[in-house]
């Protein structure tokens, strides 16, 4: 038996290409493309049937129809339904790895049903989103059931980051902490590299010769996208305000946004908003000619989108939060604003003026020199390049799997 067949390995996601809308999803699907290499993986997700013939073999889920539900509890069992017909289809594997509480109740039921080790990774803790209550209702609780039981019952949770795996034993402390460890998020910089046509930008009215301060991520609480609002009306107005901001995770919150844009764009001016999930190239392209990207997170675990940033060679500015200072190296690769939360359950800084003063004097700064941002840009893709290939991140999962495997 050859190396590559001597481990079967499921990976349990709910995003999954073409079907990606948050840094999970691009995390699997770049380790599964790693980690074919290396073993024989199958991929089950949500959502519609995918292409057959793809590699590695994709297996799409549905949730069962009789749950559908108008109440916002009712997306919540619709998940765990998925997650009952995800550890049904994965007999042949000796290791599930999961991927977010939307997977992690399914990796649990394998490993009881089939006796497969059940390797578990962190992109986001509930306890740590008190806000998604207003966007689950009662399924909060339930989501909080489902990644409880996924995480305790591990035999191993990797951490994206050295400050998620101080979060996890402090969210879920019957974990031992021998069980968790930090294997960073990657980046495929051949992929992520800066793209200088225009064709993009002209599409969507962006100016290529003009400044421009760039914000890519979804409509979420997590994502601070307000406060980069508030900021925006001290940035320096002949920088354009480009949001690549999409997929609200409730109306309320996309209504809320919509009216802060607006209320930017009637004192400030010169914002473009794109409401939408844009293809991977045209954000790669929008990225690469950014002056600044900023990422005003309040809760990261590590942020796939600053080492999207920096591998488009472009300084970042953002919150000195969770894992992000573990990616963005302050004053080398990018800026990082100071940053304290109310509570680890209460993520709202403590001083929210303070907090968007904070990000519009860094955005400025960067804005009045454009050496020194270029000069941070070009030292993030380094860092990019050095510290976070996925290959080398494969390989210490593939480790990470052979010693749960062993263990008696």
């Amino acid at each position: 038996m050859s190396r590559r067949d001597a481990l079967a390995v499921a990976l349990l996601t709910r995003e999954y290409p073409p079907e990606v809308y948050g840094g999970a999803g691009v995390h699997v699907e770049y380790l599964a493309r790693e980690l074919e290499k290396l073993a024989r993986v199958s991929v089950h997700c949500w959502g519609a049937d995918r292409s057959p013939g793809v590699r590695p073999p994709v297996h799409a889920h549905q949730p069962w129809d009789v749950l559908a539900s108008g109440e916002a509890f009712g997306a919540a069992l619709q998940a765990v339904s998925i997650n009952l017909t995800m550890a049904a289809g994965v007999s042949e594997a000796n290791v599930v790895h999961s991927h977010t509480w939307y997977a992690n109740l399914g990796g649990h039921l394998a490993k009881l049903i089939h006796g497969a080790a059940h390797v578990a990774t962190v992109h986001s803790l509930e306890p740590m989103r008190p806000w998604k209550a207003e966007q689950l209702g009662g399924g909060y609780g339930l989501s909080s059931f489902c990644e409880r039981t996924g995480l305790e019952g591990a035999d191993a949770v990797i951490a994206v980051s050295g400050e998620m795996r101080e979060d996890i034993l402090r969210c879920y402390p019957a974990i031992a902490p021998d069980r968790v460890r930090v294997i960073h998020n990657g980046i495929d910089a051949d992929q992520y590299a800066p793209d200088m046509a225009t064709d993009v930008l002209e599409r969507y009215g962006i100016d290529p010769s003009a400044p421009s301060v760039v914000f890519v991520g979804r409509i979420t609480r997590q994502k601070g996208l307000t406060y980069l609002l508030e900021a925006a009306l001290d940035i320096d107005p002949s920088a354009q305000l480009v949001l690549c901001a999409g997929a609200p995770d409730t109306p309320e919150i996309g209504a809320e946004i919509e009216a802060q844009v607006e209320t930017v764009r009637r004192r400030r001016g010169n914002v473009i908003w794109l409401d939408q999930m844009l293809p991977k190239p045209e954000v790669i392209q929008i990225l690469s000619h950014a002056t600044v990207f900023v990422c005003p997170s309040i809760y990261e675990p590590l942020g796939i989108v600053n080492l999207e940033a920096m591998a488009c060679e472009t300084a970042v500015v953002a919150t000195r939060t969770g894992g992000i200072p573990e990616v963005v190296s302050d004053d080398e690769t990018g800026l990082l604003i100071p940053f304290e939360p109310i509570s680890d359950l209460e993520r709202e800084p403590v001083d929210r003026g303070a907090f968007v003063r904070e990000i519009a004097s860094a955005v400025n700064a960067l804005l009045a020199d454009p050496s020194r941002a270029r000069a941070l840009g070009e030292a993030g893709r380094a860092r990019a390049i050095e510290a976070f290939g996925w290959d080398a991140i494969a390989a210490r999962v593939m480790d990470l799997y052979r010693e749960v495997i062993a263990r008696p």
